[in-house]
């Protein structure tokens, strides 16, 4: 089944590409490599999703904005392709959690984007990944998460 039709079997809808915050753009598309800039959680009205997690946060809750980044990750790269069947592969993921200093379950939160893509893609959704503690983000969001795709031509 294409990425696509998986994407409307599991009912699921891509949110509207936000708009870059500073000098740089969503994506860039580089011979069969598809970079994607680092994104952080929105709510249904765009506002950044902020808090620590271990904190203001739960590892759960952070879990959910990781798969809702995916969802923009995925969104952004419909719209560098013009179809998620032209990935080929997700190769590296790149998740960063703002967490206080004990906080160790940074791979459990990222895992929900991580989650995502393999519903989504499959196999091809299957990711070498880094999942790291970070003291901040840009303006205190929860979770920041890019990645890197190989793409078909």
């Amino acid at each position: 089944m294409s990425a696509e039709a998986r994407l409307r079997q599991l009912g699921l809808v891509l949110p509207n590409v936000p708009s870059p915050v500073a000098n740089y753009v969503p994506f860039r598309l580089a011979g069969d490599l598809l970079f994607l800039s680092g994104q952080g959680p929105r709510d249904d009205q765009g506002k950044a999703l902020t808090g620590k997690v271990g904190a203001d946060v739960t590892v759960e809750e952070a879990y959910r904005r990781a798969r809702a980044i995916g969802l923009q990750l995925l969104s952004t790269t419909r719209q560098a392709l013009g179809s998620l069947d032209r990935v080929e592969a997700v190769l590296k993921v790149l998740g960063m959690v703002n967490a206080v200093p004990e906080f160790k379950d940074h791979p459990k939160v990222i895992n929900g984007c991580s989650d995502l893509f393999v519903e989504v893609l499959g196999d091809a959704g299957r990711h070498a990944r880094s999942a790291v503690g970070m003291g901040s983000l840009p303006n205190q969001i929860s979770v920041e998460i890019e990645a890197i795709l190989a793409v078909k031509p």
